[in-house]
């Protein structure tokens, strides 16, 4: 999988020129506009957008691969264009089992329009299931949105934003509302609050809506709180998961390049000035890397084929799901770690590629699906719902 370039519009020289770009961003905690002009100019905001609605037609699998890749190169903007990726691949998923409710997306996307991922609020974590955002109903069937949202990756670019509101108005509510909002939008601001340990080139500020108006056209849901079967639900959690353990798995793949990398250059003089490529130990480090990422591989490229192949997992959706975005985030954790130790204290300094993959790679325990709901999500498919 991670090797693989087919019909990929990420090419070796963008993704050095993307790599040569990363540390300034991190350092300076700016967002990476060159970076963003850059995917944008060779298609790959585009690339699940079907060639038949202006994009350039792949699969949530070749994408996954490409994400690896860019992450490798420049984590945080990998992230930041993650979640543009999300919503096209939800419109994607959908289209193709049939539902055409967000071919805007895919309309949009190839018409240039850059979409964000307005969900995460402070305090919710029932995430999907429920939300804190108030969205009232409006005579003409548009809604207003009064809430705050954070973790808005892609913040300073996005021109639509995806988000999702309680509504305890209407006769037949709750219902949570879920709708675009332009960014234009008088009730839209953003927070100058992201400064943060890693990631710091995703710019994921917190955005404010005060009455942010979703025009009737732009509201595409109203669900039933709590756990839900719509095929949306399902569509985001998997493009949600799938895409943001490719991030994470480019991170770990560099981690062991860099392993790799150091263990060769690095001499000791305890073993007559040759490399610690030369020393068991250091030997045994980078291997245990490099065995915990090929485990890694072959999960998320089979659960993105099955996503774009509509294979049918059933309830084990959502167990298979949670169990790659943990299992993802918290082994590029540990090889990063192990990457570190074979470096040395040369991956301390500020401005070490090393050092910054490892702030960067903290930021996976923050991501639904936690590790707590994670594994209660997949102890409900082996054991059973708890007794209550």
């Amino acid at each position: 999988m991670y090797t693989s370039t087919e019909l990929s519009p990420l090419g070796d020289e963008l993704l050095e020129r993307i790599r040569s770009r990363a540390a300034k961003h991190d350092r300076d905690n700016t967002f990476p506009a060159d970076d963003l002009a850059d995917l944008i100019a060779c298609g790959y905001l585009r690339s699940l957008v079907p060639v038949s609605h202006g994009g350039l037609g792949r699969s949530v699998q070749q994408v996954a691969d490409d994400q690896i890749r860019l992450a490798a190169h420049a984590p945080a903007t990998a992230l930041a264009v993650n979640m543009h990726l999300v919503w096209t691949g939800v419109a994607l998923t959908l289209h193709q089992r049939g539902d055409d409710s967000l071919d805007c997306v895919l309309h949009g996307a190839a018409a240039g329009e850059i979409f964000g991922f307005g969900v995460s609020e402070p305090g919710n974590d029932l995430v999907l299931s429920d939300s804190i955002t108030t969205a009232t109903p409006q005579p003409d069937g548009g809604y207003r949105f009064t809430g705050t949202k954070i973790f808005t990756t892609l913040s300073p670019a996005w021109t639509r934003l995806g988000t999702m509101g309680i509504d305890r108005d209407s006769v037949d509510g709750p219902k949570i509302v879920w709708a675009f909002i332009d960014r234009g939008d008088p009730g839209v601001s953003q927070k100058n609050d992201w400064d943060t340990l890693g990631m710091r080139a995703s710019q994921s500020r917190s955005t404010v809506l005060t009455g942010a108006s979703a025009r009737p056209e732009q509201v595409f849901r109203r669900l039933d709180p709590g756990p839900n079967p719509d095929p949306l639900i399902f569509a985001i959690f998997a493009n949600f998961e799938i895409l943001l353990a490719a991030v994470y798995t480019g991170i770990g793949r560099r981690a062991v390049e860099l392993a790799v990398l150091a263990a060769k250059r690095r001499t000791s003089l305890k073993h007559d000035g040759r490399t610690l490529a030369q020393d068991p130990d250091i030997r045994w480090r980078v291997a245990e890397a490099a065995m915990m990422m090929d485990g890694l591989y072959p999960q998320l490229d089979a659960l993105a084929h099955d996503l774009a192949t509509q294979a049918d997992h059933g309830p084990r959706w959502f167990p298979l799901l949670s169990g790659l975005k943990y299992r993802a985030t918290e082994t590029a954790r540990l090889v990063v770690d192990q990457a570190l130790r074979v470096s040395g204290g040369s991956s301390y300094f500020a401005g070490n590629e090393l050092g910054r993959l490892y702030r960067d790679v903290l930021a996976g325990l923050f991501h639904p699906s936690d590790a707590e709901s994670a594994h209660a999500t997949v102890a409900a498919a082996w054991l059973g719902p708890l007794d209550v």
